[in-house]
Formats: structure tokens, C-alpha cells, sequence
């Protein structure tokens, strides 16, 4: 939070400086106790040392009554007895008002000066506090939304799969306890396994589908091992919502012709988001949807094939252009490279783009690169903030009131921070111009009301960025006007200074800012004002431009904080939501696909006790792994699974080699290298006719290797949707690891090598 202190303490010092020009420079003590309450020194003998100091310099040395809003400031900033400081805070301004009539002077002007300070100081030193304690609450609220998932998914998991997990167990112990219907027994339980392997799949795919990570792991991860280089560019926000498997899908079938093809020299992965609100309401001003490089892409990135986007981008599609520019409402997905000599694609037969409202086009480019561009609209997910704006889509953000159109004013959010700041915000900008209205003729108050409410909103609508409009406007109404006004007008060129300081580089802004106060000086200059005046209303240009710019920047930073704490707990819940997938995929699945397997040898045989047995404890198992599913920390043993592994490939009558190696694994090791195990011997049972199973285990210096290697592959056999490689390949990446697997003929060769060091392997006989 040092920038926000920074900035606050120049515009206190800047406020400070006016009474120091007026010949007070008891204003520098003023504040220095000032800097004390924002670095939150907060004591009673404080507060006492600020009245003193303030008092005399008005009472004693004849200041403007102006500085007694430092001291207003500091009891509203007072938490202690808050009702008491409160009221103190009254009577300081009640003082000014009096003091200022003892002396003959504009009273309202006096009083409202106090106030104008009392906020500003108040407001700027509040909102630094907020600021700190929504950056130190962005763990913990990361850590309750995680929380919150763990407890949905326990409560989704546990109504399906754990009670198809009791109903096998129950199954099982009733074929013990009762042969006779043994076999009836076993039937049942047979289709509930069924069913609950269906399930926990699809389960995992739905979870899967709401983020585009595991998928981009996996494919750098090929890439890299092709020897292709590869950019991946990061730009849109998740969860996806159902949308992302079918981007997944996308992904995993580009990035596996270009490895197919073997000529490519690189490969740009990109995605990013279209409707961004912000990116709608400022344009080319900032490109904020356009994030991973649509606005510097070049015409010859593009395919080919630009039908389907024409169609989509004529003016007369109104419907299809209205969803576009809805906030976050289209996912982008780009996969580039250099190594296609022809315009053939990928084969994306089966893919419901279309049907899903996406679009998907795949040509050459004309500078022969070959493009794949997919598009799918955001989908509602599930997940819900704690703490944020309200529930429903956590991925995208919420259109505000009346649909996606422009917003006149800032959107109020439930954060009471930013409500905070826009209010503390308004509430000097009406100060301020009611100053100015105070000094304005009679028969002019209403075209200056007029001007002035205008340039309020203008300030108001810069809280959500930079508008160029807006700035004109509010350039227009600084300076058209003075003829007319005169000039006490002169003072509203600081409500131009603000925003100007905040919409360009400080290389732009200062140079600009500084021909604003110029402007001020030379036009006082021309309507003939006495020098003290003059120098009063350019000092207070400046002054009051550095209040404005500090305000609206410090409403930004709110702003700005929210969006992060409330993306991070999004982010926090996918990653939740990837775990559960990768457990449900690899842990879950396994159990209840060696369920099914051994109820169906168990039908066979014509219901051995032995097999019922071995079917009640692995549901029982299954139930841990549920548990693990919904966030219970698990370990799980490299040799057990070995174990396991034997016997279930053995019970499917393959048969089954162990070379293993006596290590003293890192229990997170062990897991992974488990999970792997897992994954290896399902693959084996669901997709070859294995005859032969080599499970091998060798520790080197550089590491150890686990390879499962089987023979039985059916030829010409491709697998769309596929999740388990792309689960084990972010597991071990999580462990500096590696899982590469390949086909030579019949046989699939699956190899995982995590970076371990371990002694040379003793051989277990």
C-alpha cells in the first residue's frame, strides 16, 4: 500500500502549502501530525497537539479558518469513543463558522472549506485503509471460497456416488450373508458400479470443463517434447462453464496434428475474451478485451475461411452482435503454427460447436501459417464468491442493471470500500462546486448549476477508466464558459486537472496539467485580479487537481482491488474444481472400474465368497477416495498400488510383470506415482486387449521412472475426451516432472519420471 500512502501524503502536503504561500508555515506541523494519523499513530495528546497547532494559527496568527479541517479530519478518523469525536468534529466546524463571522468574513464559504478538508483528509486516509485491509482479506477470502466449494461438492458427491458406494457395499455383504441370492445380488450391484463409473466420468468432465489449464499444461507439455516451441498467452477469465470442454476438445486435437505433422517450428497457443464491459464502454482507449493480442494481431494471422466470422460481424446481425458485446460473453481460443503445407485440418467431426452457439474455423493464413479458431459463448457455472457481488456466474462478470448497455454513473457494488469511495468522491466534488456557486451572480446560478452538475458526472464516470469524451466535455465547460462567468470561474480548471493526471503517462499528464495551471495564471492575469488572488487561484488549481486525481484514484485502486480478491477466489475455486476432477478421474474412477471388473469376474465364476470380499473392500476403499474427492487430504502408497495393480490386471487374466525398486519416497511423490499407476493399469483394461503387462520402476541420479508398458493396442483406435493424460500431467508437473507416452506397433509405452534423488535400486525377488 506504499503508492496509496505516496499519494495521499502529496495531497496533504499540497493542502498544507496553501496556508504556507499565505505566510503560516505552522501548516508544515499541521501536517506532519497529519502524516502521524495516516501512519496510524492515533492518541488523545495527538489529537491535542493538532487542536493547539490549528487554533493558534487561526485564532493567534489570523490563517484562514480552512486548516481547522485537518483537526475535523483527524476526530473523524478517531475510532476510540467514535461518537464522541464525532461530535467534536461538529463544534470544530461550528468554530470555523463563528471565527470567520468575529472577523467579517464569508461565513459558508468558511464552513464549507472546513468540510471540503475535513472529507478529504477523512476520505484519502479511509480509503488507504480500506485498500490495506482488502489486500491483507484477499487469503482468507480465497481460502472461504474454497471452503464453500469443498463443502458443495462433499454434498453433490456424497448424494450420487456415496450412496451408490453404500448400495455396493450393502449389495456385497448381502451375497455374503444370503448365496442363495447371491447371484441376484450380484447383478444389482454390477449395474450400480455401472452407473456410478458413468457418473464419476461425467463428473469429472464437468469439472473439468470449467477451465482451459489442464489442457494448455498438456499441450505445452507435447509440444515441448515434439521439440516445437510454443507461446501460450493467457486472456480470459474462468470458470468457463460447459463451454470449455468444447474448447478443450479444440486444443487437444490442433495440438496433436501439429505434433502429428512434425514440421512445425512453432506453435502459438492464445485465447482471450470478447464483451468485455469495460473493453465496450472505452473502445480502443484502453483494449481491455482484446487482451492476448487481438488488437496487435496482424490481417494475415487470420484463416482463411473468415466466412463464419463475417457473418457474425455484420452490422445487420444484430442478435449475434448483441451477444458478442454482452460482458464476457465470448471465449476465444487460437492455435497458430508454421507447419502446415496444406489447407487439410484436423479432424473436428463429432465437435457441437455449432450447436452450442460457438463457431469453429481452420484454414491457412496468407502467410502460410495455418490457424484454428474456435469461439464459444460463457455458460452459467455454478460457483458463487463469498463476499462478492451477489451469486450465479462466477466466470464472467455481472452485466449491470438494465442489460449491457453504457453506464451513466459507476455501478455501487456490495463492496461498502468502493460504495465508500465514490460517495467521499461526490461529496467533495458538490463542495467544490458549491463554492464556485456561491460567488456566481444571481441571474447566472442556473447555467452554472448546470455546467457544474455535468462536470460532476463527467468526474464520476472516470472512476471506471479513461473516456475521451468525457474529458472533452468537461475541456469545453472549463474553458467556454469564463467569458460568460468571469473569474470565479477560473477555479473549475482544477476539476480538469484531476482526470487529465489520471487518463495519461506522467510524462503526458504533468506537461498537461501544467499548461492547465499556466492557463489559470495568464487568464487571471487578463481579467486584472490583485497578485495575492492570483496566486491563491493557481495554487488552488493545482490543489485542487491533485485532490480530485487522488480520489479517483484511490477509487480505482478500490476497484481495482475487489476485481482482484474476487479473481482470486475464483481462481481458488477452479483449481478446487481441477483437484476434484483429477481425484474423481484418476482415484474415484480407478476404484469403481476395478469394482465393475471384478462383479463381472465374480458373475462368471458363479459368486466365490473370496471375489464378494475383495468387492466389499474395494468399496470401501472407493468411499476414501470419495472422501479425498471432497478435499480430504489422502496419501497413498506406491507399493499398495503396485499390489493393487497386480491383482486386478491378474483377475482380467493379463499377465503381469513387477520390476519395482526400494526407495524412501516423498509421500507426495508416492501419491502422484500412484495416481499414475492407476490411470496406466484403467487405460490398460479400457482401451487395448492386452495379453502382457511390464510394470517397471528404475531411480537414477537424475530421477525415478515408473513405465507401464502393454501390448494389445487395437489399431487405429483414437480417443476424443480423454482427461487422464491430461490429469497426470499436471500432477507431475507440479513435481518438476514428466509423463510421456507413446505406441510402437501393439504396444503403448506410458512413462512418468519425477526428479528425485535416490540411491541405486535394490531388487526386490
Amino acid at each position: 500500500m506504499r503508492l496509496e500512502r505516496v499519494i495521499v501524503v502529496v495531497v496533504l502536503a499540497a493542502l498544507a502549502s496553501v496556508y504556507v504561500i499565505a505566510g503560516a508555515p505552522i501548516a508544515l506541523a499541521v501536517l506532519g501530525v497529519q502524516v502521524l494519523y495516516l501512519l496510524k499513530v492515533r492518541t488523545w495528546w495527538l489529537l491535542a497537539v493538532q487542536a493547539v497547532l490549528v487554533y493558534t494559527a487561526t485564532v493567534a496568527g489570523g490563517v484562514s479558518t480552512g486548516i481547522l479541517g485537518f483537526l475535523a479530519g483527524a476526530l473523524l478518523l478517531t475510532r476510540a469513543h467514535r461518537d464522541t469525536a464525532r461530535v467534536l468534529a461538529s463544534f470544530v466546524v461550528a468554530s470555523a463558522a463563528l471565527i470567520d463571522a468575529a472577523r467579517g468574513g464569508a461565513t459558508a464559504d468558511a464552513t464549507i472549506t472546513v468540510v471540503l478538508i475535513s472529507l478529504v483528509v477523512f476520505g484519502l486516509t479511509r480509503l488507504v485503509e480500506r485498500a490495506g485491509e482488502m489486500h491483507a482479506a484477499r487469503l482468507s477470502l480465497a481460502a472461504a471460497a474454497v471452503a464453500t466449494e469443498r463443502l458443495r461438492l462433499a454434498a453433490e458427491l456424497n448424494d450420487g456416488l456415496g450412496r451408490s458406494l453404500e448400495v455396493i457395499v450393502e449389495g456385497g455383504r448381502r451375497a455374503l450373508a444370503e448365496p442363495d441370492g447371491a447371484a441376484e445380488a450380484l447383478a444389482s450391484v454390477t449395474a450400480t458400479a455401472r452407473a456410478a463409473l458413468t457418473d464419476a466420468r461425467a463428473a469429472s468432465a464437468n469439472y473439468r470443463a470449467t477451465s482451459l489449464a489442464p489442457e494448455l499444461v498438456t499441450a505445452r507439455a507435447m509440444l515441448d517434447a515434439a521439440g516445437i516451441a510454443v507461446e501460450v498467452r493467457v486472456g480470459h477469465t474462468e470458470p468457463l462453464g460447459p463451454g470449455g470442454a468444447l474448447l478443450a476438445s479444440v486444443l487437444r486435437e490442433a495440438v496433436t496434428d501439429v505434433v502429428r505433422r512434425g514440421s512445425a517450428r512453432l506453435c502459438v497457443i492464445e485465447t482471450s475474451e470478447q464483451g468485455d464491459e469495460q473493453g465496450d464502454e472505452q473502445g480502443d482507449e484502453q483494449g481491455a478485451t482484446e487482451t492476448s493480442g487481438q488488437r496487435d494481431r496482424p490481417a494475415s494471422d487470420r484463416p482463411g475461411n473468415t466466412e463464419a466470422s463475417e457473418q457474425r460481424d455484420k452490422p445487420g446481425n444484430t442478435e449475434a452482435s448483441g451477444q458478442r458485446d454482452k460482458p464476457g460473453n465470448t471465449v476465444r481460443l487460437r492455435v497458430v503454427d508454421d507447419g502446415h503445407r496444406t489447407a487439410d485440418s484436423p479432424d473436428f467431426a463429432g465437435l457441437p460447436l455449432e450447436e452450442a452457439g460457438g463457431t469453429l474455423v481452420a484454414g491457412l493464413s496468407p502467410d502460410g501459417r495455418f490457424v484454428v479458431e474456435a469461439t464459444v459463448l460463457r455458460g452459467p457455472s455454478p460457483a458463487a464468491v463469498p463476499g462478492g457481488e451477489g451469486t450465479g456466474d462466477a466466470g464472467a462478470p455481472v452485466s449491470p442493471a438494465g442489460g449491457w448497455r453504457r453506464r451513466l454513473l459507476p455501478r455501487l457494488t456490495h463492496e461498502s470500500s468502493y460504495a465508500v469511495s465514490v460517495a467521499v468522491l461526490a461529496a467533495v466534488l458538490v463542495g467544490f462546486s458549491v463554492k464556485a456557486l456561491l460567488q456566481i451572480p444571481g441571474a447566472l446560478l442556473i447555467p452554472a448549476t448546470a455546467c457544474l452538475a455535468v462536470i460532476v458526472v463527467m468526474q464520476l464516470r472516470s472512476v471506471d477508466g479513461r473516456h475521451m469524451v468525457a474529458l472533452g466535455v468537461m475541456a469545453v465547460l472549463t474553458y467556454a464558459p469564463l467569458p460568460v462567468f468571469g473569474p470565479v470561474w477560473l477555479g473549475v480548471s482544477g476539476f480538469l486537472a484531476g482526470p487529465v493526471l489520471l487518463a495519461f503517462p506522467w510524462r503526458a499528464a504533468w506537461p498537461m496539467t501544467a499548461a492547465i495551471v499556466g492557463g489559470v495564471a495568464v487568464a487571471g492575469m487578463l481579467f486584472g485580479l490583485p497578485a495575492p488572488v492570483l496566486a491563491n487561484s493557481t495554487v488552488s488549481t493545482l490543489v485542487t487537481g491533485l485532490v480530485v486525481y487522488a480520489l479517483l484514484r484511490l477509487a480505482q485502486i478500490v476497484k481495482e482491488l475487489q476485481a482482484a480478491r474476487e479473481s482470486l477466489a475464483r481462481s481458488a475455486i477452479v483449481e478446487e474444481r481441477l483437484r476434484a476432477a483429477r481425484d474423481l478421474h484418476d482415484l474415484l474412477g480407478h476404484s469403481l472400474a476395478a469394482i465393475l471388473l471384478t462383479c463381472e469376474l465374480a458373475r462368471r465364476l458363479k459368486s466365490p465368497p473370496e471375489r464378494i470380499e475383495e468387492i466389499v473392500a474395494m468399496a470401501e476403499g472407493a468411499r476414501a477416495d470419495l472422501r479425498s474427492v471432497s478435499g480430504e487430504q489422502r496419501e497413498l502408497s506406491l507399493a499398495a498400488e503396485v499390489e493393487s495393480a497386480r491383482t486386478v490386471l491378474s483377475a482380467a487374466g493379463i499377465r503381469v510383470t513387477v520390476e519395482p525398486a526400494e526407495l524412501d519416497l516423498p509421500a507426495e511423490v508416492e501419491t502422484v506415482l500412484g495416481a499414475v499407476l492407476r490411470e496406466a493399469v484403467t487405460n490398460v483394461l479400457r482401451h487395448s486387449e492386452a495379453r502382457h503387462c511390464a510394470i517397471t520402476m528404475r531411480a537414477g541420479e537424475s530421477g525415478l521412472l515408473l513405465r507401464v508398458r502393454n501390448d494389445g493396442v487395437r489399431p487405429g483406435e483414437r480417443r476424443r475426451g480423454s482427461s487422464g493424460i491430461g490429469n497426470l500431467t499436471t500432477r507431475l508437473a507440479a513435481l518438476d516432472g514428466r509423463l510421456t507416452a507413446h505406441v510402437d506397433g501393439d504396444r503403448f509405452t506410458l512413462d512418468a519420471c519425477v526428479p528425485h534423488r535416490a540411491p541405486v535400486p535394490a531388487r526386490i525377488r
